[in-house]
């Protein structure tokens, strides 16, 4: 039987988005693993620290997937997408061109601006290497919930959620695209800034998953949901884990290679 971190699985530590390496452990049953994942709002779990999958039967499908195939993914390469029954999740070339959010400022409050210029520093760099353009839907920021239905996602704080910032993929319902930032980000996370922080998550929001379950000698394998999109294992990529026996000393980057990968899926 494979032993993991059952602690970084469900959600509960999250490096890069703050929190130590989580002790190993034989591999829990559902009932444990759903009782250690975060509960977020509305019918939303956190798994892997910051990567949300809708309801229960979403985290059962999660859950049986990695005991399913809890021996594979040894193979090593570059910036991963999340691949499922083989097809890319990614946005289409159209949508790619028109991702809007919007920014709470009721939620933030005076740190609305500070987040604004951290959303825009963030996602600048990815729209720098690959095809895609976020775009600040300000005026919805008075009305900016879960249910707001005219931008693709919500950037909102939350207190004690038990990870510093999360995020979704784009398969996501609209309930559960939103980049929640606890109120812990604000404060001292060594040399990792709210801009490296968002980086990161914008990162799962495009598709990409964390570069460390690519190699199951990093310690933090999650599952067999991805596909290379380089031929180089990236131990230093903005998607990768730190404390996952990863060499990112610094702010989280984007590195050579996540350009190069992040330029194969949006071209």
């Amino acid at each position: 039987m494979r032993k993991l971190s059952m602690a970084l699985l469900a959600g509960v530590a999250l490096v890069g988005c703050g929190g130590p390496e989580a002790a190993e452990q034989q591999i829990p049953t559902f009932e444990e693993f759903q009782a250690q994942a975060i509960k977020d709002e509305g019918d939303v779990y956190v798994v892997n620290g910051d990567e949300a999958v809708e309801g229960v039967q979403g985290l059962r499908e999660y859950y049986d997937n990695f005991v399913a195939n809890g021996d594979v993914g040894t193979a090593e390469g570059g910036l991963a997408v999340y691949y499922v029954s083989g097809r890319d999740i990614k946005w289409s070339a159209t949508a790619a061109r028109n991702i809007t959010y919007c920014v709470s400022s009721s939620s933030f409050g005076s740190r609305y601006n500070t987040v604004v210029s951290a959303m825009n520093s963030a996602t600048a760099a990815w729209e720098a290497t690959a095809n895609v353009n976020f775009v600040h839907s300000s005026s919805y920021d008075s009305n900016c919930t879960a249910s707001q239905s005219a931008v693709v996602f919500d950037v909102r704080q939350v207190s004690g959620a038990g990870y510093v910032a999360r995020a979704f993929f784009p398969n996501s319902s609209r309930s559960a695209r939103n980049v929640l930032i606890d109120t812990s980000a604000f404060g001292s996370s060594g040399s990792w800034t709210l801009t490296g922080v968002l980086r990161h998550e914008l990162g799962h929001t495009l598709g990409f998953r964390h570069e460390h379950t690519r190699s199951t000698s990093s310690g933090c394998y999650e599952d067999n949901q991805w596909r290379a999109l380089t031929s180089t294992y990236d131990r230093a990529s903005v998607m990768h884990y730190p404390q996952c026996n990863g060499t990112q000393t610094g702010d989280l980057v984007l590195t050579s290679l996540d350009k190069t990968g992040a330029r194969a899926l949006y071209p």
